[in-house]
């Protein structure tokens, strides 16, 4: 049976994912990919088409049936971005409406699904996005702020660190995964590679960086000293700008919810809501997302075709496995 749909894109850091979904809100297929930010990979146009035609071919859809796409993309902060991310979805013969967001606006969609409060994005990439009682939205890197608390952040503070010598007994196992994962078997070795600058491609070596975060927030968990003063000053500097855009609010109580990679690991997300209870501009009160990013995504393609979006709606999208978190 032939269905008018909409595709929602989340284009975050590492991976773009993507969704197609009827105008009832019954998704028909859902898509990973790679990479959709070009500063984060030089594929990121083709990684992204094939992951729309690779949504299409799994929902049984043809390129007329799209009436309208969001996608919301890492990377994307002003008009001067537009070139590069509108070439992300041009798929021949695929000539529906387009809409383009930062990749936080989607999950903010997803998460509080049009309602106030903050989201702190900590995965690949770092953003928070605050909309306010008033609709408004503000974004901490509007002033300027940013939370070193993306992925590849915590592992070159900690490998820093490292060759610092600034290890006590608590991060030898770490020290040891550290190495493991740079194939050397000494520190010795380690500052070496280190000296060569790990690898030359900057794009290679983030990527590289950010895959090593895992060693890091595990062994916070595990103890490690200096791991766990690695991931608190992270977290430190997200409470910066939660509380910059909290102060925004009319509302003495805010919500915020955390989302991405680094987030949503058991030691951030434990110090994150323990930094919550001690907010000073607002009481802040967590909560776990709605609904995925993607999710999000669907939702802003239909509210902006003027598909009216309700409990149905939403109802009959958690029935997919990936509309939640």
């Amino acid at each position: 049976m032939s269905h008018d749909v909409v595709i929602g894109i989340d284009g975050g850091g590492s991976q773009t994912r993507v969704m197609v979904s009827d105008l009832a809100g019954n998704i028909l297929s859902y898509a990973v990919g790679g990479a959709s930010s070009i500063h984060k990979d030089s594929n990121a146009h083709e990684n992204v088409q094939k992951t729309i035609q690779s949504s299409l071919t799994i929902a049984g859809c043809s390129l007329d049936q799209v009436k309208g796409l969001c996608a919301g993309i890492a990377g994307y902060e002003s008009e001067q971005d537009l070139d590069w991310v509108t070439r992300l979805t041009d798929v021949e013969g695929l000539h529906c409406p387009k809409w383009y967001v930062n990749d936080s606006v989607v999950a903010h969609a997803g998460a509080f699904m049009g309602k106030p409060g903050i989201v702190v994005v900590s995965g690949t990439g770092s953003m928070i996005l605050a909309i306010t009682e008033q609709e408004m939205p503000i974004k901490n890197i509007d002033f300027h702020h940013y939370a070193a608390s993306a992925a590849r952040f915590l592992s070159y503070d900690a490998v820093y660190q490292v060759l610092a010598g600034n290890i006590q007994r608590s991060d030898e196992e770490m020290v040891r995964n550290i190495q493991s994962y740079w194939n050397v078997e000494n520190m010795a070795q380690f500052r070496d590679l280190a000296a060569q600058g790990f690898i030359a491609d900057h794009k290679e070596r983030n990527k590289k960086f950010g895959e090593l975060a895992p060693i890091i927030t595990n062994a916070a968990e595990s103890g490690s000293q200096l791991a766990q003063i690695v991931c608190d000053e992270a977290i430190r500097q997200i409470m910066v700008g939660v509380e910059i855009l909290g102060s925004f609010f009319h509302s003495d109580c805010v919500t915020v919810t955390g989302i991405g990679s680094v987030m949503n690991c058991t030691y951030m997300k434990s110090k994150f809501v323990d930094s919550l209870h001690s907010g000073k501009n607002k009481q802040y009160d967590y909560k776990p997302p709605e609904l995925s990013a993607v999710s999000g995504a669907v939702l802003k393609a239909l509210q902006s075709l003027g598909v009216p979006v309700d409990l149905h709606t939403i109802d009959s999208m958690r029935g997919h496995p990936r509309a939640s978190w």
